[in-house]
């Protein structure tokens, strides 16, 4: 789905930013279990049937993701820690050792959509207890959040490509004119 942004640099807020146009009108990207399968697979964390109960979890632990890594003044996190912490729980374990026509194989945990949001778990726990500098993109009309990776570390939008751009031409065409 071309509405889907994968600049956030990290898979919790790839999965942030399925909500679009914050600083607008917040629009929802995730509007049914057939949405969130097409994004687990385009982020390659599942690839399989969806149903409503995993949408909700989704919704819930993006929630949870934005008010931890972008608190707003005077919130508790408790409530958003125990939903990324119940997601965690979830993620796949180390692959088992099984004993098959007698030979050791590794067997991988079995996928699911509870796994691959735990692993979006996992990611944001090591976001918002880390390092990394999250941001907002500048752009007035976007919203998108990002990880701060640029060397300066002032990365100012979500892409050069996409608002970069833009915002730099308005700015010209405004000192220049048409």
């Amino acid at each position: 789905m071309e509405e889907w942004v994968w600049d956030g640099g990290r898979p919790s807020i790839d999965l942030l930013n399925t909500v679009r146009d914050r600083a607008l009108d917040a629009r929802e990207t995730l509007r049914t279990p057939d949405d969130l399968a097409l994004w687990l697979r385009a982020a390659r964390l599942f690839d399989g049937d969806v149903d409503g109960d995993d949408l909700t979890a989704a919704r819930a632990l993006r929630t949870a993701i934005d008010a931890l890594a972008y608190p707003a003044d005077g919130s508790s996190p408790a409530a958003s820690v125990e939903v990324v912490n119940t997601a965690a729980a979830e993620a796949p374990s180390d692959p088992r050792l099984a004993l098959t026509d007698g030979r050791l194989v590794a067997v991988p945990p079995e996928p699911s959509v509870a796994a691959a949001l735990g692993r979006i778990a996992l990611d944001a726990i090591d976001l918002v207890t880390g390092k990394d500098l999250l941001r907002v993109c500048a752009a007035d009309d976007c919203g998108i959040r990002f990880v701060d990776r640029s060397p300066a570390r002032n990365r100012q939008w979500c892409s050069m490509r996409r608002c970069g751009n833009r915002t730099k031409a308005r700015r010209h065409y405004a000192r220049t004119g048409p």
